[in-house]
C-alpha cells in the first residue's frame, strides 16, 4: 500500500495537466562550471523506494530523465560527470476554511428583522469546512560526481491524486519535461539559456 501511495506522487509531475508554474521551482549553483559536464548516470538507489528492486515509478523516471538529459547532449556513462537523483515524499494535510453562512432568511434569526447585525467576528453566522488531502513534494537533483556537490535542483509541490496511479507512465512522460524546462544548460556549455516558461 505504501508503494501505491508513493506512486500517487506522480500527479506532481503532471504539470501539463493544470498545475500552476508556481508549484515548480528550480535553482543551480552559480559557482559550478557547467561546461565540464558532458556525461551522466543515476545514483544506484535513486528514487523513493528503500528496497532492492526498482518500482515502475523509478523505471519510468529513469527513462524520462535519460531522454531529457540526452536531448541536451549528455551521454550516459559508467564514469559520469553528473549523477542524477530523484525523490518523493508525502504529507497528510488539513485544510480549514471559514466562510459566511448562507442567509438565514426568516428562520431562527428572523426575529432580528434586519434591525441590527451581530458584531464583527460573530461565530454563529459562519460555516467551517474541513478537508483532508495528501500533499506531495517531488525533487530531481543533479550532483557533481567528483565533488559530490549538488549543482541543480528542481522541486514540485502539489496535491496527490489516485488518477496518477492509473496513468503512471503517461504522467511521468508529461511531467518530467516540465521540470527540465527549468534546466538552463546543455552538455559542455557553461552559458545558461533562459528556461522555457
Amino acid at each position: 500500500m505504501r508503494i501505491i501511495r508513493i506512486l500517487g506522487l506522480l500527479v506532481i509531475t503532471a504539470m501539463a495537466t493544470g498545475c500552476s508554474s508556481g508549484n515548480l521551482r528550480s535553482d543551480y549553483d552559480p559557482t559550478a562550471d557547467f561546461s565540464q559536464y558532458e556525461t551522466y548516470n543515476f545514483f544506484a538507489d535513486a528514487g523513493p523506494e528503500a528496497t532492492n528492486y526498482q518500482s515502475f515509478f523509478s523505471q519510468y523516471m529513469v527513462a524520462a530523465i535519460s531522454k531529457e538529459m540526452e536531448m541536451r547532449g549528455y551521454t550516459k556513462s559508467d564514469d559520469p560527470d553528473l549523477l542524477v537523483n530523484f525523490n518523493a515524499i508525502l504529507q497528510e494535510k488539513t485544510d480549514v476554511r471559514t466562510t459566511p453562512a448562507p442567509s438565514m432568511g426568516r428562520g431562527y434569526y428572523g426575529y432580528r428583522g434586519g434591525f441590527y447585525d451581530p458584531w464583527m467576528g460573530y461565530g454563529y453566522a459562519t460555516e467551517t469546512h474541513v478537508s483532508q488531502y495528501t500533499e506531495g513534494t517531488f525533487n530531481i537533483d543533479l550532483v557533481d560526481a567528483r565533488q559530490k556537490k549538488l549543482v541543480w535542483e528542481a522541486v514540485g509541490v502539489g496535491r496527490v491524486s489516485q488518477k496518477a496511479i492509473e496513468e503512471l507512465e503517461e504522467r511521468v512522460n508529461e511531467g518530467v519535461p516540465k521540470f527540465f524546462a527549468l534546466y538552463p544548460f546543455e552538455a559542455g556549455s557553461g552559458v545558461p539559456v533562459t528556461p522555457e516558461k
